[in-house]
């Protein structure tokens, strides 16, 4: 497949709701969560002294394959495992320099936030002009993301009023929704626009957030390819893959 969609234009009216994920879907903020991970585990992993524990640098497949789309502190823990290397779990209320799984998730976030404050941050232009098509529908819509930082990239996007609810890592935890590639988030963003899974599509450029709409049983899941790859999104379960979602317009 060459990242085109293979079906042609949605039938957009077949479907009750859309629930979109935010980074690499909706705004490039993913490559923000891809410089700060990197910067991250790349310091730590600098600093860390056990010789039977892989120290080799943080790649992009390392994003790709362990945190890309994960709530953060499963991110942190899976790609630590991935390298030999276990910490304490610690709490949320670790500081960003406690050498734990959240105080490593916390490191993470500040550097986020400082780039995102430093840069801003724009919609993807093909996003955007299916949103206006969207919107022009009546479709009720919804943000799934496992980032805490949600609420404030739409703001900074001029996109916090497009969607009916935003289903974010605060909120997951708490009501204690399983993060993806569960698909409780999901569950809970269809319900709250007032559908059901089988009548809602998911948009996703994480394997994880594929993952989550196919274990879902969502009427629709369209993959976006931002790097993943189109055999490796079709692989966990997208319908459809496009490389911008100007396609589906």
């Amino acid at each position: 497949m060459d990242g085109s969609n293979p079906r042609g234009p949605v039938a957009w009216r077949d479907h009750e709701a859309v629930l979109f994920d935010l980074d690499g879907v909706l705004t490039p903020t993913a490559l923000v969560h891809m410089r700060a991970w990197a910067e991250m585990f790349d310091a730590f992993l600098e600093s860390w002294q056990d010789p039977a524990a892989d120290t080799s640098p943080y790649s992009d497949a390392d994003y790709f394959a362990h945190v890309d789309g994960k709530p953060r502190y499963d991110g942190v823990r899976d790609f630590l495992v991935s390298r030999g290397i276990r910490l304490p779990e610690g709490t949320p209320d670790d500081p960003a320099d406690a050498p734990t799984v959240c105080g490593l998730g916390n490191r993470k976030n500040d550097a986020f936030n400082a780039v995102l404050e430093r840069d801003g941050v724009s919609p993807y232009p093909g996003s955007l002009a299916l949103l206006d098509v969207l919107r022009d529908l009546g479709m009720p819509l919804a943000v799934v993301s496992s980032s805490a930082n949600a609420p404030a990239v739409l703001e900074a996007a001029g996109l916090a009023d497009r969607f009916t609810t935003v289903v974010d890592g605060r909120v997951a935890g708490e009501l204690g929704l399983r993060g993806k590639p569960a698909p409780d988030t999901f569950v809970h963003a269809a319900h709250a626009c007032g559908s059901t899974p089988a009548r809602s599509v998911v948009v996703e450029d994480a394997v994880s957030g594929v993952r989550a709409g196919a274990a879902g049983d969502f009427g629709l899941v369209i993959g976006v390819d931002r790097g993943a790859g189109v055999e490796v999104l079709t692989g966990a379960g997208a319908d459809v893959v496009v490389a911008d979602l100007e396609e589906l317009t």
